[in-house]
C-alpha cells in the first residue's frame, strides 16, 4: 500500500511536470489515467486484504463502513476543495497537492505499528497460479460464490441507474443543472449516513437481514423514484436507495473478510471485483439501448428496481446467504438475530 501511494504520486505528479517542461499531450493524460486507475485496484486489494489485521473480527463491518463514510465524504469534499482553490492558484499546483496527498497517505501507514498481515509462509507461485487459486476458491464456497452471482447480476441491471441518472433527472423530474448537483449530493450524503450505522445495524441483526434487505428496500425505492414527479421526493430517495446500495457492498466485503484465510484475501478480493465490475459496462450499454428504444426512462428505471428486488429476494431465501452465519467460525461470528 506505501509503494501503491508513492507510484500513485509520481503519477499525479508527472502531468503538471511534463506541462512545465513543454510535454503533456492528451496521450500523456490518458496514460496517466490509466496508471492511476490501476494502482487504485492494488491499493483497494491490498486494503480489503489488511484491515482483518488491523481489527477485530466482530468490528470488520463497523470499520469497513467508516473507511467508506470518510471515502465517501471525500468524494464530495475533494472536489468543492479543488474549485475553491482555483480560484487561488493554478491547475498545476492543485494537481502537486493532489501528489503530495499520497506521500502523505504513505507516510501515515508507514506509521502503523502493527504488521498488516498474519506471518505466511511464502511460496514460489506465478500470477497466474494465482489467479486459479482465488478463482477456485471462490467458486468452491457457498458463500463466496453466491456472493459473486449474486453482485454480478445486480451490478448488471442496476448500473443503469446511475449511468442514465442525469438524463432521468432532466427528463423525468424537469431539472434543472442544480437539481442534478442535489441529487449527486444526496446520494453521497445518503453512502455517508448508513455507511456509519452499518456497524450497529449488523451487531443487531443478521448478515441477510440486513444486507439482502437493504437491497430489497433498495430496489423498492428505486421504484418509488422511477414515478415520483417531485424533485424533492427524488432526492430522499436517491439518498436513502444509494446509502442502502453501500450498507449492502460493506457488508458483503466484511463477510469476505471473515470467512477467507488471510493469506487468500488479496486473491479472493481481485478475483471478486472481476466478477462483480465486469457487469458494469454490460448494463450501463443494455440499459442504456432499452432506454433509447422504448423512450421511458420511467419504465426501465421501474423495472429495474423490480429486478433488483427480485434477485435479493432469491437469494435471501433460496441460497447459503441467508444464513451466512452458518459459514463463520465462532470466533468470526457477530451478534445477530
Amino acid at each position: 500500500m506505501i509503494v501503491v501511494d508513492l507510484l500513485s504520486g509520481v503519477t499525479i505528479a508527472s502531468v503538471p511536470l511534463a506541462y512545465g517542461a513543454g510535454l503533456l499531450s492528451l496521450w500523456w493524460i490518458y496514460a496517466v489515467a490509466f496508471v492511476s486507475s490501476t494502482l487504485s485496484i492494488f491499493f483497494a486489494a491490498a486494503e480489503f486484504g489488511a484491515i482483518p489485521s488491523l481489527v477485530d473480527s466482530t468490528e470488520l463491518v463497523s470499520a469497513n463502513g467508516r473507511i467508506q463514510a470518510s471515502f465517501a465524504a471525500a468524494a464530495v469534499l475533494g472536489p468543492l476543495a479543488a474549485g475553491a482553490l482555483l480560484v487561488f492558484v493554478s491547475v498545476e499546483t492543485i494537481l502537486l497537492l493532489d501528489a503530495a496527498s499520497f506521500v502523505v497517505s504513505a507516510a501515515m501507514l508507514s506509521v502503523i505499528a502493527r504488521a498488516f498481515n498474519a506471518p505466511i509462509t511464502k511460496r514460489a507461485t506465478s500470477i497466474r497460479q494465482d489467479i486459479v487459486e482465488g478463482l477456485r476458491y471462490v467458486l468452491s464456497h457457498p458463500v463466496l460464490r453466491n456472493i459473486s452471482l449474486m453482485m454480478a447480476l445486480i451490478n448488471m441491471v442496476g448500473a443503469t441507474v446511475f449511468a442514465e441518472l442525469v438524463l432521468f433527472a432532466k427528463q423525468a423530474l424537469r431539472a434543472e443543472d442544480s437539481g442534478v448537483g442535489l441529487l449527486f449530493a444526496a446520494g453521497a450524503a445518503g453512502v455517508v449516513v448508513l455507511s456509519l450505522a452499518a456497524g450497529p445495524l449488523r451487531k443487531r441483526w443478521s448478515f441477510g437481514n440486513v444486507a439482502l434487505g437493504a437491497l430489497m428496500l433498495s430496489g423498492l425505492l428505486t421504484v418509488g423514484l422511477a414515478y415520483t414527479t417531485s424533485l424533492w421526493v427524488a432526492v430522499v430517495l436517491w439518498a436513502l436507495s444509494s446509502g442502502l446500495g453501500i450498507l449492502f457492498n460493506i457488508n458483503t466485503g466484511s463477510l469476505r473478510q471473515a470467512l477467507v484465510p488471510n493469506h487468500m484475501l488479496g486473491r479472493v478480493i481481485s478475483i471478486a471485483m472481476v466478477l462483480a465490475w465486469s457487469a458494469n459496462p454490460i448494463g450501463a450499454l443494455v440499459g442504456g439501448l432499452l432506454i433509447e428504444r422504448t423512450g421511458d426512462v420511467r419504465l426501465i428505471y421501474a423495472v429495474i428496481g423490480i429486478t433488483v428486488f427480485a434477485i435479493a429476494f432469491v437469494f435471501r431465501v433460496a441460497s447459503p446467504l441467508g444464513r451466512a452465519e452458518r459459514y463463520l467460525t465462532p470466533s468470526a461470528g457477530t451478534t445477530a438475530k
